[in-house]
């Protein structure tokens, strides 16, 4: 019992700053829940070809929670763009669940690469990225809509996030208010992470921590759940009083440590 308590408060804690991200700045907690999962379950001696795919799993079945709770915060303000959401939600979710196929398949190894390198990416974007910069002055439509959306999803998934890392910087680049695609961006997540979750539940893993169905950590789940219910309305509210510029690049940098530290531990 004295084992699991640290572990538990750990998760906690996680949690509860997932959640104030993912209402905040709209680039989802799993991009910080992915490495914590990685690094507990390896600490507690669950090291696998199939942990990555546990971690990646379990972060998207949260997101399903946190993504409601954010939606229904930021609507709340009229800031979410229901038809964007309507428009994209197919090919997010084909997206996603290529992703799952995808993520199945590979092991954790390689999936640390892909993390750690798509990380260093968003980091990089959110660190040196200007408001003023432009691809757009709408979203794409017809063809590059579906395109686009399908690799948000597909992206997202192996990411273990709910497509607001990738979701904010696109629609911001296409003229979207940054409040605004915040606010949408968090629909994102429950496109996302509810049919790869689902998938996820139905893929077989070996040397699982305790409680694992499928992919996805039914404890972890619950724990990182319940702080993330509490603190993602309070990320939403504040999303709308600051200026988060500065406190990006504070996260961007330490995003950028965390994926750098990640790829040291699986190349060298």
């Amino acid at each position: 019992m004295t084992e699991m308590i640290l572990p538990a408060i750990t998760l906690a804690l996680v949690g509860a700053f997932a959640g104030l991200l993912a209402g905040l700045l709209g680039v989802g907690g799993g991009i910080v829940l992915v490495p914590a999962f990685l690094y507990l379950f390896s600490a507690a001696g669950y090291g696998s070809d199939d942990l990555m795919q546990i971690c990646l799993a379990t972060s998207l079945a949260t997101i399903i929670v946190t993504s409601a709770r954010s939606v229904m915060a930021h609507n709340r303000k009229g800031a979410v763009d229901w038809q964007i959401l309507k428009d994209w939600a197919a090919g997010i979710m084909l997206g996603a669940a290529a992703g799952v196929m995808l993520v199945s398949s590979l092991r954790t190894q390689t999936l640390q690469v892909i993390f750690g390198v798509l990380v260093i990416v968003i980091a990089s974007y959110m660190m040196f990225g200007r408001a003023s910069w432009r691809l757009a002055d709408r979203m794409p439509q017809g063809p590059v809509k579906y395109v686009m959306a399908g690799l948000t999803g597909f992206v997202s998934v192996l990411l273990g996030i709910g497509g607001g890392s990738i979701g904010v910087p696109l629609m911001s680049l296409h003229g979207l208010p940054i409040h605004r695609a915040v606010a949408t961006a968090a629909g994102f997540g429950g496109l996302i992470a509810l049919p790869s979750a689902l998938l996820f539940l139905l893929t077989p893993t070996e040397n699982a921590p305790p409680g694992t169905i499928g992919a996805v950590n039914i404890p972890a789940f619950l724990i990182v759940i319940a702080m993330t219910l509490l603190t993602a309305p309070l990320g939403a509210a504040l999303a709308h009083r600051l200026d988060a510029k500065m406190l990006k690049r504070v996260f961007a940098g330490f995003l950028m440590l965390v994926a750098l530290n990640m790829l040291r531990k699986t190349l060298f």
